[in-house]
C-alpha cells in the first residue's frame, strides 16, 4: 500500500505551496529535497543576528491582492522597498531609470529635458537599424538603445548584462530587456507592483508555515534512488530540472549559475542600501548585497555594529553547480519544447517551478502556478 498521495520533489517555494495546498485538501504528501535545509533559494542563514539571503536577494512583490493576503496570513511582512543603486566606475546612479538617473547622467532637471535627450539618442539608434534594413530590434543591444538611448545603455546596461549572461548584448534576444522600467518622475521604487516587502525574520518562517505538519526528508536526492521514491506515492510534483528528469535524452538545457562570496564587516553600514549593481565590465562581480538593509531601516540598522555583505559572480552552469537562470534563447527554447512535449504525456507527474518549466518566475507567479494545478 502506498503511503502518500503525492511525492513532492523539491522544498522550494513551489513545492512548499503545493504541500500546503494539498494538506488543506486532505491529501498526504511527502516532500524530499537534496539540500540539508528546506526553502530552496529562499533559504536565509542567520549570521551575527542578520538574515542572510543565502542564494541571492529575494524581494516579494505582487499586484495580486489575493496572493498578498495569502502570504501575509502566514507571516508578517515589512515595508522594504526595492531601490537599488548602480555603480559605474565609481559614479552612482539611481535605479530603475527615472528622473534621478537622468539628472545624474546628463544634468537634466525636467521630464521634458530628459525626454528630448532620450528621443535624440533613440532616433540615432533607429537610423542605424534602418541603414541595416530593419525597423525592429534584433537583439538586446538594439532594444536597449531604442528604449533608453546609448549613454545609459553603455554605462548601466551593457557591462552588467554581459557579465550576468556571459554573452555579448548583440547575441542576446531583445525580449530580455522588455521589462526595463523607464520613468519620467523622481521615483526610485524599482517595482510597479502594488505590494512589496520582505517577511519579518527572513523567508524561513514563511517556508516553515507552508510546510507545517507535512512530512519532509532533506539531504536526499530523488535521482539517487528514483525507483524507491516513485513508489511512495500515486502522483509526483517535480520541481527540479526537467532535462534531468528525462535523463538528458535530448541534451542539456543551459543555465547561468551564481557564486557567492559572503563577508562579515565590523561596521554598522557598508553601502547604505541592500543592493548595489556594478555595471562596468571590469568589476568581476555583478552586485553587492548588504543583507541588513532588507529588514533594518535608518537608525535601526545603525544599532547593529556589524554588517554582512555578499558579492555575486555569474558564470556558465556546469555539472555540480546550482542552476539559477534559464538561458531562454532560440536554441534552448526549442530544446525545452521537446522536453515539454514529453512531460505532457505524463498522467501522474506535475512539473512546476523555475527549473521544471525552464522559466524565470517572480515569487508571486510561482505561488499562482502552485495553486493552479488540478488535485
Amino acid at each position: 500500500m502506498q503511503k502518500y498521495d503525492y511525492l513532492i520533489v523539491g522544498a522550494g517555494l513551489f513545492g512548499a505551496v503545493a504541500a500546503h495546498r494539498l494538506k488543506l485538501a486532505g491529501k498526504r504528501s511527502l516532500v524530499i529535497d537534496k539540500r540539508k535545509q528546506v526553502g530552496g533559494n529562499l533559504f536565509c542563514e542567520n549570521i551575527a543576528g542578520i538574515n542572510v539571503h543565502k542564494y541571492g536577494a529575494h524581494i516579494f512583490h505582487t499586484s495580486n491582492a489575493k496572493i498578498w493576503q495569502f502570504v501575509n496570513s502566514l507571516v508578517d511582512f515589512n515595508r522594504y522597498t526595492n531601490s537599488p543603486v548602480a555603480n559605474y566606475h565609481g559614479r552612482l546612479f539611481n535605479l530603475p531609470f527615472n528622473m534621478n538617473t537622468f539628472y545624474q547622467m546628463w544634468g537634466v532637471r525636467t521630464p521634458e529635458e530628459a525626454q528630448l535627450k532620450i528621443n535624440e539618442q533613440r532616433e540615432i539608434a533607429l537610423a542605424k537599424m534602418k541603414a541595416d534594413g530593419v525597423t525592429e530590434a534584433r537583439n538586446l543591444e538594439e532594444q536597449a538603445q531604442l528604449l533608453i538611448g546609448k549613454d545609459i545603455y553603455e554605462a548601466l546596461i551593457k557591462g552588467y548584462t554581459e557579465k550576468q549572461w556571459g554573452r555579448k548584448c548583440h547575441e542576446l534576444p531583445a525580449f530580455i530587456i522588455n521589462r526595463l522600467p523607464v520613468r519620467f518622475v523622481f521615483d526610485n521604487n524599482y517595482f510597479n507592483d502594488k505590494y512589496q516587502g520582505i517577511p519579518i525574520g527572513g523567508y524561513n518562517p514563511l517556508i516553515s508555515k507552508l510546510l507545517q505538519d507535512v512530512d519532509i526528508i532533506t539531504d536526499t536526492d530523488f535521482f539517487d534512488n528514483r525507483e524507491k521514491w516513485e513508489s511512495q506515492a500515486d502522483k509526483i510534483i517535480f520541481t527540479g530540472s526537467i532535462d534531468r528528469f528525462y535523463d538528458y535524452c535530448f541534451g542539456h538545457l543551459e543555465y547561468r549559475t551564481l557564486r557567492f562570496e559572503t563577508e562579515k564587516i565590523e561596521k554598522s553600514n557598508y553601502q547604505g542600501c541592500a543592493v548595489v549593481n556594478y555595471t562596468d565590465s571590469e568589476t568581476p562581480y555583478t552586485r553587492i548585497i548588504e543583507h541588513k538593509h532588507f529588514e533594518s531601516f535608518g537608525d535601526e540598522a545603525e544599532k547593529i555594529q556589524q554588517t554582512i555583505i555578499t558579492k555575486e559572480y555569474s558564470s556558465e552552469w556546469k555539472e555540480g553547480c546550482e542552476p539559477f537562470y534559464p538561458v531562454n534563447d532560440a536554441k534552448n527554447s526549442a530544446l525545452y519544447q521537446q522536453y515539454l512535449t514529453l512531460s505532457k504525456k505524463e498522467s501522474c507527474v506535475i512539473f512546476g517551478g523555475r527549473l521544471a518549466e525552464y522559466k524565470y518566475y517572480d515569487m508571486d507567479k510561482i505561488i499562482e502556478r502552485a495553486e493552479s494545478f488540478q488535485i
